[in-house]
């Protein structure tokens, strides 16, 4: 898996996304870690340093759920970095005034492309772009062929291959969240940010009784848990989720300070407990899934 602190530009050393199969029984548990990637492409073109880059990264989310292949679930983990190009966009999520030239097709910039978090990213936080230049139609296309369209093949075929298999399949797609996720959203929040956000787009995309567990189980072991509370799920979930045909998606995201620095990108104390204990989550959720099949 992608375990590095520091991010290195020599993106021919790696795939797109590392895929590490089951051990052992397999069950249709499919995890994805769309950008935890600390891989930056030479040709990214950015007007600000690494270290104010990095805070886009989902850094260290793939090693946090490093149990998933021992209990009988698939873990892909995206290597590029989501401020490249995210993989948890839609490819037409795009903003034409970044482009120096139209696109071929007509763009659907979505909400955060309003704020700079589209399918390529034009800024880390709300007064810092990333880019000094307009980006070529060509070069936004080669991103989309090199890194995101294999990403997506990748997780279809880890997920159609579950379902092929089993006759359905559940979904996780592992994130983590800023401590001030609220302020970046703009939203005023009358409440603090909770340990844990799980998201089903508002209960469309995962069947309650997985929801119901990853909840009961992460209070249980002392975190405070919201659902869709500021994060629902994107585009990966959207598309994945429809439980009344048996295939099922949530997303998980974990604040950040539980497990690392936000400044630096190393993990700190907590994050061999946070592991621990996602580990044993995994267990719960593969044994649930044997009871479901």
């Amino acid at each position: 898996m992608t375990e590095a602190t520091n991010p290195t530009t020599n993106e021919t050393a790696l795939p797109p996304v590392i895929v590490r199969l089951p051990e052992g029984e397999a069950v249709p548990l499919v995890c994805d870690s769309p950008h935890s990637g600390t891989a930056y492409p030479a040709d990214f073109g950015a007007a600000i340093p690494a270290v104010r880059l990095r805070g886009g990264e989902d850094t260290h989310v793939d090693a946090l759920w490093d149990a998933v292949p021992a209990v009988g679930g698939t873990l892909l983990a995206a290597t590029f970095p989501r401020v490249y190009i995210d993989p948890n966009r839609m490819a037409d999520d795009i903003d034409p005034d970044q482009l120096d030239g139209a696109w071929p097709t007509a763009p659907a910039p979505g909400p955060k492309t309003r704020l700079g978090f589209g399918l390529i990213w034009s800024r880390v936080d709300a007064s810092t772009p990333i880019y000094d230049r307009r980006l070529p139609v060509a070069e936004v296309q080669g991103r989309i062929d090199r890194y995101y369209r294999p990403y997506h093949a990748a997780l279809s075929e880890a997920v159609e291959g579950a379902f092929r298999c089993f006759g359905a399949v559940w979904h996780l797609n592992l994130h983590s969240m800023p401590n001030n996720a609220y302020e970046r959203l703009k939203i005023d929040s009358p409440h603090p940010l909770a340990d844990f956000v799980l998201g089903d787009r508002d209960g469309t995309t995962c069947e309650p009784g997985l929801v119901d567990l990853v909840a009961g189980e992460l209070r249980g072991m002392g975190y405070t848990v919201a659902r869709n509370d500021p994060y629902k799920g994107v585009q990966l979930i959207a598309q994945i989720g429809r439980p009344a045909e048996r295939r099922n998606s949530l997303q998980i995201e974990i604040r950040r300070p539980l497990y690392m620095d936000e400044a630096t990108r190393e993990r700190n104390a907590g994050f061999d407990t946070l592991q621990c204990d996602l580990g044993k989550l995994t267990e719960q959720v593969a044994a649930y899934i044997r009871t479901q099949i």
